[in-house]
This record gives structure tokens, sequence and C-alpha cells, in this order.
């Protein structure tokens, strides 16, 4: 006996009609017919008494209705629960950049969760089951010790913003020398950062300028822009008040400095659907620069 014969027993014994019952499954009424016919043989009973004008239930057919809908309600319903599984919503964080491409692309449904957080919390939210993915900034030692997979998706060369009568502003770029760098002591909220520009400047001779004051990003930063009267690398943190107009940006050369964003995840998370997003994942963009000594990807995109 087949599931698909009880859907269609249990389609002719809710309609009484054959017609109406094989427009309500999609087939052919001598595909019904015979299906019916297939499964009283296999029974040994008939389920059905019919003549030209009319269809009624036997007995034994009264006893199947039920079972019937019992059955089919459970095939549906594991069909429902398996599917779920697969299609259960994926939580994925971001800092402050989320490529389009990367939920356009995506085949399982991402739900991007409401806390917009650093990189290193983002990571230790997914290290932790707190997220199932992550954008992120991370480092070789954080994947090793906390159990993750990182999958680049952008190495996102940082500029220096500086005040546009600065002589400096003449230039197509600026020497990375001759740029400075923000450290701020909130280590909760910049810990990122910190690391990725302290090793930006004892690579490169920028000087570094600590501050208390969050002015990492956003009116904070084109303040102190404006106070040091120089060029200053600008982290990636998006913001969305606009730059001052007195402000004007150039490129970093002698090297560029790399900001990498990478999808995180757990390495012993090997579900299908988390899968299929790392499958998705945009391209890595073939760029090259400088990058910190603990980056992943330092062997892959180092000039």
């Amino acid at each position: 006996m087949e599931l698909r014969q009880l859907r269609y027993f249990l389609a002719v014994a809710e309609e009484l009609h054959f017609g109406r019952a094989a427009a309500r499954l999609g087939i052919a009424g001598p595909s019904l017919s015979q299906q019916i016919k297939t499964l009283e043989r296999h029974l040994r009973v008939r389920l059905l008494d019919r003549d030209r004008r009319s269809v009624a239930l036997t007995p034994a057919g009264e006893v199947l209705l039920a079972d019937a809908r019992q059955l089919v309600a459970l095939a549906d319903d594991a069909v429902r629960r398996v599917r779920g599984v697969d299609q259960q919503a994926l939580r994925i964080g971001q800092v402050s950049w989320m490529p389009r491409e990367l939920l356009q692309a995506a085949e399982v449904p991402l739900r991007m969760d409401e806390w917009v957080l650093p990189s290193h919390t983002q990571v230790n939210r997914v290290a932790e089951s707190g997220l199932d993915l992550a954008v992120a900034w991370t480092t070789r030692s954080d994947v090793d010790r906390l159990g993750l997979a990182a999958r680049l998706l952008w190495a996102e060369p940082l500029v220096a913003l500086l005040p546009a009568e600065h002589r400096a502003a003449q230039a197509e770029d600026i020497p990375a020398d001759q740029v400075w760098v923000l450290i701020d002591e909130d280590e909760t909220s910049w810990e990122s950062w910190n690391r990725f520009a302290l090793d930006f400047a004892e690579h490169t001779g920028a000087r570094v300028v600590r501050i208390n004051d969050g002015g990492i990003t956003g009116p904070g930063f084109y303040a102190h822009v404006q106070r040091l009267r120089g060029p200053v690398l600008r982290s990636p943190k998006r913001h969305p008040d606009s730059r001052p107009p007195s402000l004007t940006s150039r490129p970093v050369i002698d090297p560029v400095p790399l900001w990498t964003w990478s999808l995180v995840s757990r390495v012993d998370d090997r579900r299908p659907a988390v899968l299929r997003v790392l499958d998705q994942a945009p391209p890595i963009q073939s760029i090259s620069g400088w990058l910190p000594e603990d980056d992943p990807f330092r062997e892959l995109l180092t000039s």
C-alpha cells in the first residue's frame, strides 16, 4: 500500500465524486479510478460503492478513512519537520558591511542579526553558537583557537583622510610612513582595529595617536583629522554621517593597508544550509598589499 494511493483514496472519500477528486489531485479520472482499484485489490476489500450517479464509502472504507487521514497527516508533518531543519533561517551577524551579493546569492534564508557589533565580538558569538555566520575581520590565531573557518570575501584597501588644504592633498597618494593611526583605549569596542592599526604602525613607521573618546569613526574621527591637520588612516567601520567637505581622502601606498572581511563559520558546523552559503559567497578579489602577520590570508594577498 503506497502513500500516494492513500492520498487518492482520501480525496475520493472526502469529495464522494471521482471527477472532483481527480481535479483536486491534478490527475486524469481514469488514472484515479485505476489506483483506487489497485488499492482495493491490495487490501482485498471493497472501499467504495460506486455507480454512474453516486459514490459511497463501504464499512471498510469508513475504517480506512480515519487511518488514511492520520497516516497522510503524519507523513506531511514529517516532510515539514525534515525540510525545516535545512530551511530554518541562518543567523548572520555583521560589523558595518554586508555584501549584497551574498544575500542575493544565498539559496537558504538568512536572518540579519540586529546587533551590529565589533569584529572580535561577532567572531566570538559564532564560536559560542550565538550566530551561525558573521562577516567580520579576524586573525589566524583566533580562527585556530576558537575552532572557526574564515572564507575571504573582500580585501578592502584603507585610505587616509586629511584636510583639503593640506599639501599632501595635492598628491595622488600618501606613503604609509606619513600617516597617523588612531588607537582607542576602549578595547571592548575597538580591539580588532587596535590590533590592526598597531601592527600597521610598527611595520610602516606610521605615527600612533592614542584617544579615549571612540573617535575611530564618525564625527569624532573627523574632529581628530581636523585637530591633527594631517592624513589619518580611516578605519573600515562605516558611519551614516557624511564626510565634511573640508576633508578629502587619498589612497595609502608603500604599502597598501588591506583590511580583510571574512565570512566566519564554525569548522564543525556541516549543515547543508551553512555549506551552501559558504559555497555561494562572492569570489575573492585579486588585490595585494599589507596585512598583519596574524591575518589568515597574509600568504595569499601580501605583495
